[in-house]
């Protein structure tokens, strides 16, 4: 907290604060005769009406009263830095989208509206990195009619963390009543590490994904939007473990400049514990690394506890996380996107 040279706690932030990440100390109700107190950091996504919001690096939100603030300071920007890997939110978002490219998308300002029929959230939403152009609300709108002629639900992927995230758009979606909805992280690692566990299983790798490999995957199906996404980015690489009848296990890796980017990988249940995951996640890094990718990223979901204990081995460590906002609409309104919900 910010202390001043009397040792008095002080308010240091304004509305001018916007935007920036800050750490507060609040009093809570009083408990008998003595005051309680609570400390939050995070960014101060909106002041208005007598209220902060302090969105965390988690994503969840606390709302200060300005009488309840009795400490603030800003906090200064610190470089993303993971595991020797630095990165901005928005390079890193770039990556990724274009990791797992939508079958189609348009320009709106700095916003890209994606749609793949429907396939995965991430190809299927609005990826705001910037300024739409036009008023939020009319940019809303837009975003609505567009997914709209499409048949699908008007999303926005928003992002928490990092200092560039923007996490203000979150908060005005959330008081807009657009709903939130998924939670994912994306992790970054190094892919040096990664290849030297390689050679644990016999490892097949191609350019293009078998119907061996779909059938394994299992969130295709007869979509040929799905597997276009799949099949887009710059470098892309299928690996498969084969079976007696079908691939133990598979993995996708897509090499975008010094990026190795990780993702569908799945193990046959009846094989798993096996070291299957970690050889195919070693071929991959491999190639990668033939490539000349230096950085690696992956997004897992936050409730996928196995995935993350995993990739935590491996050297990843969490960078920023991220959900969609879906518009409110009546019930029964709600497209669900197919396969992979992050």
């Amino acid at each position: 907290m910010e202390i001043s040279t009397g040792g008095r706690l002080e308010v240091r932030i304004t509305r001018a604060d916007v935007g920036r990440r800050v750490s507060v100390r609040r009093l809570l109700t009083p408990h008998g005769t003595a005051h309680r107190f609570a400390d939050a950091v995070g960014t101060l996504t909106s002041w208005d009406d007598g209220v902060l919001v302090i969105t965390r690096k988690d994503g969840d939100t606390v709302q200060i009263p300005e009488s309840a603030l009795v400490a603030g300071k800003v906090v200064p920007p610190s470089p993303a830095r993971r595991r020797g890997t630095v990165t901005s939110f928005e390079e890193l978002a770039r990556v990724s989208a274009a990791a797992w490219p939508p079958v189609e998308s348009e320009r709106l300002g700095d916003w890209v509206l994606r749609a793949s029929g429907g396939f995965t959230r991430r190809a299927n939403s609005v990826l705001p990195l910037g300024d739409p152009g036009m008023p939020l609300d009319r940019a809303l709108e837009t975003a609505r009619r567009w997914y709209a002629k499409r048949g699908l639900p008007p999303l926005l992927q928003t992002a928490t963390g990092p200092e560039d995230s923007r996490e203000s758009l979150g908060a005005r979606l959330d008081r807009r009543g657009w709903v939130r909805e998924g939670a994912a992280e994306v992790w970054v690692g190094v892919p040096a590490p990664i290849g030297d566990l390689a050679g644990g299983a016999d490892v097949a790798l191609s350019r293009e994904a078998d119907d061996a490999w779909i059938a394994r995957y299992g969130r295709v199906g007869e979509s040929e939007a799905a597997r276009r996404v799949l099949a887009g980015g710059s470098s892309v690489w299928f690996a498969t473990v084969p079976g007696p009848s079908a691939p133990r296990a598979i993995g996708r890796c897509v090499v975008e400049g010094r990026w190795a980017v990780f993702g569908a990988v799945e193990v046959d249940p009846t094989a798993r514990r096996r070291g299957l995951a970690t050889a195919v996640m070693g071929a991959l890094a491999e190639r990668a690394l033939d490539e000349g990718a230096s950085a690696a990223c992956l997004q897992v979901e936050t409730g996928n506890v196995a995935a993350r204990a995993l990739y935590a081995g491996m050297g990843f460590a969490p960078h920023h996380a991220y959900h969609h906002h879906r518009a409110p609409g009546p019930p029964g309104d709600s497209v669900p996107g197919r396969g992979d919900t992050a």
